[in-house]
């Protein structure tokens, strides 16, 4: 009887030593179950068609972050244009135990089942910049039908007297991309009462190769005279469009969006006629306001003021931001006053003359 007793409560002793070690290792580990306090994963979508996911969003993140938690760390990766990747990347969170996810999806139509699949476990999502489907816990962006509007009046701008009169061409985002759909509904809102006509309206699905080729195609189906100006719907694809424009020896307006610096400067040398400049610093700040507060427990009101609708929610919270049109008339007093560039960074020796005509210096 004895014996038994001592066996039995040796057998007790080791059974809750084993489970206090696993607890512990489990909590040192910061896995899924127990949660990383510390973390915060950052997801971008792609660094083909714009450089600013790399040059910007990121280092901004990384350093609200770091200024708002000093021993917090952010976890990145780039989905580089793969839906597919990206999830793998979700997923791989997810397993590390880390409880926010700032997420810019490569395609918000897929991110549903992870978003709803990540809230169940206790993972909140911020989805920044696009807004992705699924039980989001908040949304940080610009006004991207208001972008669209500016897209589509400077445009008209830009071709004064002749607007009335022009047939334009539209090469626009993926279709997979919800911005992208804004985008497009905001030009037409301008674009379809004061130009003659869309001749031309195609996806450039966000990648530069593909823009030109649709530019191309445009080109001889319509000829050289069968259109006045170009829509492209971010920077990257202008440059493509521009291209193929020049090669064929059209000058026509063409704008874009994102305001990288390779587009200020055909802006400065008059290849391209304005871009959309969305202040990056403002949208990353919120992010990782909205990120910090999320891990911390705190009330995110007061970053995520307003709320928004998606495809498969109601009432997000959110922050929308207000975008701004860059022309070489306002390049001193949008991304130069911002401190985004120096005119150092734009002015290099192939744009110093232009430079000097638009008053940079």
């Amino acid at each position: 009887m004895m014996r038994r007793a001592v066996i039995g409560a040796t057998a007790v002793s080791m059974a809750l030593t084993m489970a206090a070690c696993g607890k512990a290792g489990s909590d040192k580990k910061g896995d899924a179950a127990s949660g990383d306090t510390k973390s915060i994963g950052l997801l971008l979508p792609e660094n083909a068609s714009s450089t600013r996911y790399e040059s910007f969003d990121k280092p901004f993140i990384e350093a609200k972050v770091k200024a708002l938690c000093s021993d917090c760390n952010v976890k990145y990766s780039n989905a580089e244009g793969s839906a597919a990747k990206q999830k793998q990347q979700f997923d791989t969170l997810i397993a590390q135990g880390v409880k926010v996810i700032i997420l810019d999806a490569f395609d918000a139509k897929s991110t549903q089942a992870w978003v709803k699949e990540a809230a169940d476990k206790g993972v909140k999502v911020i989805a920044y910049d696009r807004l992705a489907t699924g039980p989001v816990s908040a949304y940080v962006s610009f006004d991207n039908e208001k972008v669209g509007e500016l897209q589509g009046q400077a445009l008209v701008d830009a071709l004064g007297a002749k607007a009335a009169d022009a047939n334009v061409v539209m090469i626009n985002g993926d279709d997979a991309d919800p911005n992208a759909g804004k985008f497009k509904a905001g030009a037409h809102k301008v674009l379809d009462g004061k130009v003659k006509k869309i001749v031309y309206e195609q996806s450039g699905e966000w990648k530069p190769t593909v823009a030109g080729q649709k530019m191309g195609a445009a080109i001889t189906q319509l000829t050289k005279d069968g259109f006045q100006a170009v829509y492209s719907a971010n920077d990257g694809m202008a440059a493509a469009i521009i291209t193929q424009l020049k090669s064929a020896g059209i000058n026509v307006p063409v704008g874009g969006q994102d305001a990288g610096l390779d587009a200020i400067q055909r802006i400065v040398a008059g290849d391209q006629a304005y871009t959309i400049y969305k202040a990056y610093k403002p949208l990353a700040d919120s992010a990782a306001e909205l990120a910090v507060d999320l891990l911390q427990g705190k009330d995110i009101k007061s970053v995520a003021s307003s709320t928004i609708d998606s495809d498969t929610d109601k009432a997000i919270p959110a922050k929308l931001l207000d975008p701004k049109v860059v022309t070489k008339a306002n390049i001193n007093d949008t991304v130069i006053a911002d401190g985004l560039y120096k005119v150092s960074d734009i002015c290099t020796g192939d744009y110093a003359a232009a430079c000097a005509t638009a008053g940079l210096k």
